[in-house]
C-alpha cells in the first residue's frame, strides 16, 4: 500500500482526491494540506510514500515547498499534479527535485500509474510537460550561469561528487545533474574538469588561498 499527502488550496479538489484514491486498496491517504507551509509540515511529520503537490498556492508555493521538504531531510516522492504546464512552472517544479509532473486533466488511470511510478523513484510525466522539456533542452543555453549552477559548480571544483554536492545544497542527485548539463552547454564544454578549467578562465571562480 503506497501512502499518500494530497496538497491543493481548493478543498473540492482535494475530497475529489481522497475519493478517488481511498477507494482503491492500493492507496493510503494519510492527510491533505490546503498550501506549501501546511504541506511542510504535515511532510514532516506523516512522511508519505508520495506527496501529490499542486503548484500555485497562498503563503508557500508548490516549488518552494519540495525545496524546503528535502531540506528538512523528507525522502517522500513529490508529484506535481497542477493545472499549468508553462515554463515558468515546470522546469522549476523539476529542478527542486520533483520525481514527476502531471496536469489534472490526466485521467484516473493515468494518476494512479504515475503515483506507482513516482513511489518506485521512476519519473512520470504528462505528455504536454515532456514536449515542453524536450524542446526546452534542444534549444541552444546561453547566458551567464544562474546561482544554482555556479554553487553547483564550486562544489564540483572543491571535489565533491554529485551526490555530496545533492546533500550540502539539499537538492536531489538528479537536480546537480541537471545543473551540470545546463553549465556544460553554457560554457561549451563536455565534462566536469572542462567545466572547471573554462569557470577559472572566465572569472566565475577565483583560486582560494
Amino acid at each position: 500500500m503506497i501512502s499518500l499527502l494530497i496538497v491543493d488550496d481548493h478543498p473540492v479538489v482535494r475530497d475529489g482526491l481522497r475519493g478517488m484514491f481511498s477507494a482503491d486498496p492500493r492507496f493510503d491517504v494519510l492527510g491533505e494540506a490546503g498550501d506549501g507551509e501546511e504541506a511542510i509540515t504535515a511532510g514532516v511529520k506523516l512522511r508519505p510514500d508520495v506527496i501529490l503537490m499542486d503548484l500555485r498556492m497562498p503563503r508557500i508555493d508548490g516549488v518552494t515547498a519540495i525545496e524546503e521538504l528535502a531540506k528538512r531531510g523528507v525522502t517522500s516522492r513529490i508529484l506535481v499534479l497542477t493545472t499549468y504546464d508553462t515554463d515558468s512552472d515546470v522546469l522549476p517544479a523539476i529542478q527542486a527535485g520533483a520525481t514527476g509532473y502531471l496536469l489534472k486533466d490526466a485521467p484516473r488511470d493515468e494518476l494512479f500509474r504515475a503515483v506507482e511510478a513516482a513511489a518506485q523513484g521512476k519519473a512520470m510525466l504528462s505528455p504536454a510537460v515532456a514536449t515542453r522539456l524536450m524542446g526546452q533542452m534542444r534549444q541552444p543555453t546561453s547566458g551567464p550561469l544562474s546561482h544554482r549552477e555556479l554553487e553547483v559548480l564550486e562544489l564540483i571544483a572543491q571535489g565533491s561528487t554529485n551526490r555530496e554536492a545533492a546533500k550540502r545544497l539539499f537538492i536531489s542527485e538528479a537536480t546537480v545533474k541537471t545543473h551540470l548539463l545546463h553549465v556544460y552547454a553554457k560554457l561549451g564544454v563536455n565534462d566536469r574538469a572542462a567545466a572547471v578549467a573554462t569557470a577559472f578562465s572566465q572569472g566565475y571562480l577565483t583560486p582560494r588561498g
